[in-house]
C-alpha cells in the first residue's frame, strides 16, 4: 500500500512531571535507576478535575498490596549541616551569640531531618467507571478514591494513576497531591477516550514524604481494575451465505424439496403425507391429489477469518479507526447473526498472533466468539511486532477447516498476499465471501494510487468467483452488505 496510508498512532497522552501538579511543600527527587515506580510516576493523563476528602472511615477498606517500595533522599536539606557549622565558626570568631545560636538551631534541624524516616503508606484504592461497557470512541469518566488505612499521618502524598497506554485522556489529570490523616480519603476524577479491547490499569505510583521532607518513599500500589470495550458493532448484520450447507436445519435455502417456507415443487401424493401439505386447490380443480414441497433450509458451517497481519493495520488519517478495528466490528456483527440464525460458526485470526475457535453453535459458543473478538491478544488494537503470515500458516488454516465449511474473510485487502490466500481457499473448495473495510484516502496522489491498487484486488477476487463486500468508511456495514448482496445469486 502507499506510504500515504498512515500507520497506527499512539493514543497515549505525553507524560509530564508528576510533581508539577502535586500539592506539597517541595519537589521529590526521582530515582534514575529504578525500573518501576518513580519513572512510571512521570506518566500523566490530563488536568486535575476534582479532589475531595472524606473523613468517614470504612471498616471494609483494606490496604492494596505494594509491589515496589524504595526510600531515597530528596536533597531538601543538602548543605544545611555545613552551613550551620559555618555560622558557628563565624560566631565564635566574631564572638556573636546570634550566629552561634543560629548554628545550634541549624544543626538541630539538620539532625531532625536526618533522623526522620518517610512514612510507608497503607492505602486503599477504589477506582470506578461511569460506563462499564463503553463503545469505541466513547468518553468514560474515571473516579479514584484513595484512603489512608494506616495509623500514620501522610503530610505530603503524591499520586499518579496507572492509566493504560492505549487510552487517550481527554479531560482531567490522573494524579493528585494531598495530605491524609489516618482514616481520611481523597478523590479525583478524569476522563479517557476508550479503544476496543480489554484495558488493564497499571499499578498506582505514589510518592510519600514526612514532615521534614528530607527523604521520600516511592512505591507502586497494585490495582486490578480493567475497562472492557467491545467491537462497537451497531447490531447484527445478516449476510447471505452460499449454498454449501450441512444436513442440519438452518436458514440457508437449498434446492432440496422438503419442509420449509419457500415453495419448491409439487409431486404425486404419497400415503402418509401430511394433510396440510396437500394441494387442495388442485384437487378441487382437477381431482388430482398432489403434495406441495418447500425449499429446505439447512445450516451452514462458517469460519470467520479476520486479517490481523501488520499490513492490515491501516487508516486513512491519524485520527481515524484503523482497518483491523473495523474488521473486528464486522466479524462480531456477522458472526452474531450467523450464530443466532442456527449456523455453526468458527473464528480464526489470520496473522502471527494465533486465535482459533473451532466451529460451534449455541449460546455459550456465541459468548465465546464475542469474548475472543473483544479480549484475545490476536485481535489487539495495537499491531503485532512479529513477522507476517507465512504460507505454512495459511496451509495450517486450510487443514483446520471442515470440508463443508464456508469462509468469511474480513480484510482491508492491503496487499496481494491476502488475495492469494483467499483464492487458495476458493480453489480448495471453500465458498469464500470477503468483507473489506476500505482504509484508503484519495486526497493525495499516494492515497489515490493505493485506492486504485485495492480496487484492482477487489475486481480480481470477484472475477475469480468470490463475493466481495466493499465497505466504505462513510457507510454503515449493514448498508454496504445490503447494496452488494442485491447482485448476488446462489
Amino acid at each position: 500500500m502507499s506510504a500515504d496510508l498512515e500507520p497506527p498512532v499512539s493514543d497515549g497522552t505525553p507524560g509530564g512531571d508528576a510533581d508539577d501538579a502535586a500539592a506539597g511543600p517541595s519537589e521529590p527527587a526521582r530515582s534514575a535507576d529504578a525500573s518501576t515506580g518513580p519513572d512510571e510516576a512521570d506518566r500523566v493523563a490530563g488536568d486535575v478535575d476534582d479532589s475531595t476528602t472524606d473523613d468517614t472511615a470504612n471498616p471494609d477498606d483494606t490496604a492494596n498490596p505494594i509491589t515496589y517500595s524504595r526510600e531515597q533522599p530528596t536533597g531538601r536539606w543538602t548543605g544545611s549541616t555545613g552551613l550551620a557549622l559555618a555560622f558557628g565558626a563565624a560566631g565564635l570568631l566574631s564572638t556573636s551569640p546570634a550566629l552561634v545560636l543560629a548554628s545550634v538551631l541549624g544543626v538541630a534541624f539538620a539532625a531532625y531531618a536526618r533522623a526522620s524516616d518517610p512514612p510507608e503508606p497503607a492505602l486503599s484504592v477504589e477506582r470506578t467507571f461511569a460506563d462499564d461497557a463503553p463503545a469505541p470512541g466513547d468518553e468514560v469518566d474515571v473516579s479514584v478514591r484513595v484512603r489512608n488505612v494506616g495509623d500514620r499521618v501522610l503530610p505530603d502524598l503524591r499520586i499518579v494513576d496507572g492509566v493504560p497506554d492505549e487510552l487517550a485522556a481527554t479531560d482531567g489529570l490522573a494524579r493528585l497531591g494531598t495530605s491524609l490523616r489516618p482514616g481520611e480519603a481523597a478523590a479525583f476524577e478524569y476522563a479517557v477516550t476508550v479503544r476496543r479491547g480489554t484495558h488493564e490499569f497499571d499499578s498506582m505510583q505514589v510518592v510519600a514524604r514526612g514532615f521534614a521532607g528530607a527523604a521520600e518513599r516511592v512505591l507502586s500500589v497494585e490495582t486490578d481494575d480493567e475497562l472492557v470495550c467491545d467491537s462497537g458493532a451497531d447490531g447484527l448484520v445478516d449476510l447471505s451465505l452460499r449454498s454449501l450447507t450441512t444436513p442440519h436445519a438452518g436458514r440457508v435455502s437449498t434446492d432440496i424439496g422438503g419442509d420449509g417456507v419457500e415453495f419448491h415443487a409439487t409431486r404425486e401424493y404419497r400415503t402418509g403425507d401430511p394433510l396440510s401439505r396437500v394441494d387442495w386447490n388442485r384437487f378441487a380443480r382437477a381431482g388430482e391429489l398432489t403434495t406441495v414441497e418447500f425449499r429446505e433450509e439447512r445450516s451452514a458451517t462458517v469460519v470467520v477469518a479476520v486479517d490481523t497481519r501488520n499490513a492490515a493495520y491501516l487508516r486513512s488519517e491519524p485520527t481515524a479507526r484503523h482497518a483491523v478495528d473495523r474488521s473486528v466490528e464486522a466479524a462480531d456483527a456477522v458472526a452474531g447473526a450467523l450464530a443466532d440464525g442456527g449456523d455453526t460458526v468458527g473464528l480464526y485470526a489470520l496473522g502471527p498472533r494465533e486465535c482459533w475457535l473451532a466451529p460451534g453453535a449455541g449460546a455459550a459458543h456465541r459468548l465465546r466468539l464475542a469474548e475472543a473478538l473483544t479480549a484475545d491478544p490476536a485481535f489487539s488494537h495495537a499491531p503485532p511486532k512479529e513477522a507476517a503470515l507465512s504460507d505454512a500458516d495459511a496451509e495450517q488454516f486450510l487443514q483446520r477447516l471442515p470440508a463443508d465449511s464456508q469462509v468469511l474473510l474480513v480484510s482491508p485487502l492491503a496487499d496481494d498476499s491476502i488475495v492469494r490466500h483467499a483464492r487458495l481457499l476458493h480453489a480448495r473448495g471453500h465458498a469464500v465471501t470477503v468483507v473489506s473495510p476500505d482504509p484508503t484516502a484519495t486526497d493525495t496522489p499516494g492515497g489515490r494510487l493505493a485506492a486504485v491498487e485495492r480496487d484492482r484486488r477487489v475486481v480480481t477476487l470477484r472475477r475469480a468467483g468470490l463475493r466481495v463486500v466493499d465497505w466504505a468508511r462513510e457507510d454503515a456495514l449493514a448498508a454496504a452488505v445490503a447494496r452488494t448482496a442485491r447482485g448476488w445469486s446462489r
